[in-house]
């Protein structure tokens, strides 16, 4: 097992050993209010990519000012590789656990999710096991991930046209990379390009991990005669799958598959977390949470 997973399991098991002490001496009762915000991300160690995360803590702070915010990336291997750089991390545990020792009672989670997959509903299952620990935090809320209503759909759609390159012609292609997902959110990116394409038809999503493959998205392009693509990540950050798998010189990135079916690719690295009005969504998710604290 892990050093980091053992670390994030002493420390819940030493959180619930301390709650059910206080349960018994009568402590944690009559605590003052005091609200935060937890942000979480896969995480990402290529330093071009932090930009992302330090776009979404400015808006938080914006439009939260003088509530406290911390960070947890889910991603044990990013954090360790970070803690040989000398970055410290926490994992969503830690960080529960630090807030509440911190004497918080209130805490708004965030995720950076695109849709509510199965690290988002996991997220959402140790939050409300903290939740429910007596003499801890007396509300725990997770916000929505980008993607989980309709009208987020619209939003985003608007969003990422909005931000397309502005020399991209009408007959170029679009090609957002998602991360894809087992679970049955993985939905949410067919319903995407549905909406896409709906206001322009060379707008394309596919995902490393599951459907649509880039073997669809080639088939696609073939059919509409497609000789140039834009190739965006549909992820909050442009990390390592943007880098290497979308825009990477290996013989098995898009850009190197679509380039030898003659495809002139161009590569944007550039995450969604990087564009305000995707951000402004997470925000407007996060202040539906908090608007539940009293």
């Amino acid at each position: 097992m892990k050093k980091d997973v053992v670390v994030s399991i002493l420390v819940l098991l030493l959180t619930l050993v301390f709650s059910f002490t206080a349960l018994a001496g009568g402590h944690g009762e009559g605590k003052p209010i005091k609200k935060g915000i937890l942000l979480v991300g896969f995480g990402s160690s290529v330093p071009e990519a932090q930009v992302s995360f330090e776009n979404i803590e400015k808006k938080v702070k914006k439009a939260f000012p003088g509530m406290p915010t911390r960070w947890a990336y889910t991603s044990h291997i990013i954090r360790h590789k970070l803690a040989k750089e000398g970055k410290q991390l926490d994992s969503v545990e830690m960080a529960l656990a630090k807030m509440m020792d911190e004497g918080f009672t209130h805490v708004g989670v965030q995720p950076l999710h695109t849709i509510a997959g199965e690290e988002y509903h996991q997220l959402v299952q140790n939050a409300h096991a903290f939740g429910q620990m007596a003499g801890g935090f007396k509300r725990i809320l997770v916000g929505y991930p980008l993607l989980a209503r309709e009208d987020d759909l619209e939003r985003v759609t608007k969003a990422i046209l909005a931000n397309i390159p502005r020399d991209r012609k009408k007959k170029d292609a679009v090609v957002l990379m998602g991360h894809g997902t087992s679970h049955p959110s993985n939905a949410f990116y067919a319903a995407m390009m549905y909406h896409f394409q709906r206001e322009d038809p060379n707008i394309f999503i596919g995902t490393v991990k599951r459907a649509p493959t880039i073997d669809d998205i080639k088939e696609m392009l073939a059919e509409k005669h497609i000789k140039k693509a834009y190739l965006i990540p549909f992820m909050s950050v442009a990390g390592d799958y943007a880098r290497n798998d979308m825009a990477g010189e290996g013989e098995d990135s898009w850009k190197s598959i679509l380039t030898k079916q003659g495809v002139t690719c161009v590569p944007v690295l550039k995450g969604t977390a990087e564009y305000d009005d995707i951000v402004d969504i997470w925000v407007d998710h996060l202040r539906n949470s908090l608007s539940h604290f009293k």
